[in-house]
């Protein structure tokens, strides 16, 4: 789908000498709307923005202040899947140690 922005000349000319890619500004102020009101996925982002990986598309995300949708819900599963696989969880091979000294 193409879509297609009719703006004033005046107001285009003060956007591009901000944003010399107008197009592409406003493809990701509309990517990072849509993620922000859970329209689209992460994924969804990566996809229309064309991003390598997902670690891109989270910074992205990160530097444009829309931060991953982690609910009440999303927690108390995190830590029914934790309790689940406690003993396991805590015999790893590589614990995690404190990097602080006592």
């Amino acid at each position: 789908m193409k879509l297609t922005l009719e703006l004033p000349d005046e107001i285009e000319e003060t956007l591009r000498s901000r944003w010399s890619n107008l197009p592409r500004h406003a493809l990701e102020a509309l990517a990072i709307e849509a993620y922000r009101s859970e329209v689209l996925s992460a994924a969804q982002v990566q996809e229309l923005l064309g991003l390598g990986s997902r670690w891109e598309t989270d910074a992205f995300l990160k530097q444009a202040t829309a931060y991953l949708h982690y609910s009440a819900e999303d927690f108390a599963q995190d830590l029914r899947s934790l309790r689940e696989l406690g003993p396991r969880w805590r015999s790893s091979p590589t614990p995690l140690r404190s990097t602080t000294s006592s």
